[in-house]
């Protein structure tokens, strides 16, 4: 039987000199309220609360931590307080806003911003459903990764790691802004420090050396993942995720049945991105922003008669063996 999750703060409770109008989301390592301030404006308030460290029962305030879980709690706690305070020094608009951070009943709260609108993983799943040839145009996609690639750009240049970049995490406001949710210094802490197995990031979107307790984490591992979204714009589904694209990698399989569909340069750079070798993905934001603003004539390639026949076969086989 799995461990209960500890309970979220009660609506009514000050925290902060902020009131808790209710729960917006959980995940593993935190949760997300909408609350309200002093000033009568709406806030998001994230509350590091790790499911796996930390008890608690309804109604209660403070989380109950055993003894011998309590050096990885602090570890955690210090971390995200850590990324509160940098993210609070990162004014941009394609990163979401840290407006105040401070501790309380034993652990840390995060104030941002409240935003309205949809993530992008809920454009996905709509446009998927209406069964159209392109689940995204290529226009939307290449503005709304140059929006993002600004905002990861200047997260990069604070020394900061995204480290959860996935369409959940990206929210597109009503007036079409986009903007990364979710910054994972804590999980990152947590994961290497305690007896944490690596996949508790989201399969299809994290690069292979997260799976690693060695690997070297860098730029490459967020871009990897913007690889990611892209592909998942443009097929409607999330790639394969890292160990199965490493025992037999079927990316370029994927990726050529999108040609004609979208233009070559795209799906080059998309598999660019998802190299499984993190010296030959771009290095840089930088580097990836260069390539994918390029405004050169896109060619769009038709498969032969032989490519599709031979798509058509592997796809058989594939089909044949899940």
């Amino acid at each position: 039987m799995s461990k209960p999750k500890p309970a979220p703060l009660p609506s009514g409770t000050v925290v902060g000199g902020y009131q808790v109008v209710k729960k917006l989301a959980a995940g593993g390592f935190g949760v997300v309220y909408l609350a309200e301030g002093e000033d009568r404006q709406y806030v998001a308030i994230k509350e590091y609360l790790p499911a796996s460290l930390a008890e608690r029962s309804p109604g209660e305030l403070t989380p109950r931590v055993k003894p011998d879980k309590q050096p990885l709690y602090r570890l955690g706690l210090k971390s995200f307080f850590e990324e509160g305070r940098s993210l609070a020094q990162i004014s941009h608009p394609s990163v979401v806003s840290v407006l105040n951070f401070f501790r309380e009943n034993e652990t840390v709260y995060m104030v941002m911003n409240y935003l309205q609108g949809d993530t992008l993983q809920d454009f996905i799943v709509t446009a998927r459903d209406l069964k159209r040839d392109k689940v995204f145009r290529e226009s939307s996609i290449r503005s709304l990764f140059d929006e993002i690639l600004r905002g990861l750009r200047i997260v990069h240049q604070h020394k900061m790691l995204h480290l959860d970049i996935k369409p959940a995490n990206i929210f597109v406001t009503n007036d079409n802004k986009a903007v990364m949710l979710d910054f994972g210094a804590a999980r990152e802490v947590l994961s290497k420090e305690g007896n944490f197995i690596r996949p508790m990031y989201t399969p299809g979107f994290a690069a292979p050396e997260m799976y690693r307790r060695d690997g070297t984490l860098g730029p490459w591992t967020d871009i990897y993942a913007i690889g990611a979204c892209i592909y998942a714009c443009m097929q409607g589904y999330p790639p394969n995720d890292a160990p199965q694209r490493l025992e037999k990698d079927r990316l370029a399989l994927s990726l050529s049945r999108l040609r004609n569909v979208y233009s070559d340069n795209l799906i080059e750079v998309t598999e660019w991105c998802m190299s499984l070798d993190p010296l030959s993905r771009p290095q840089s934001v930088f580097a990836l922003q260069k390539e994918l603003a390029r405004e050169t004539e896109r060619r769009y390639t038709k498969l032969s008669f032989g490519e599709r026949l031979k798509l058509q076969i592997e796809t058989l086989k594939t089909g044949a063996k899940t």
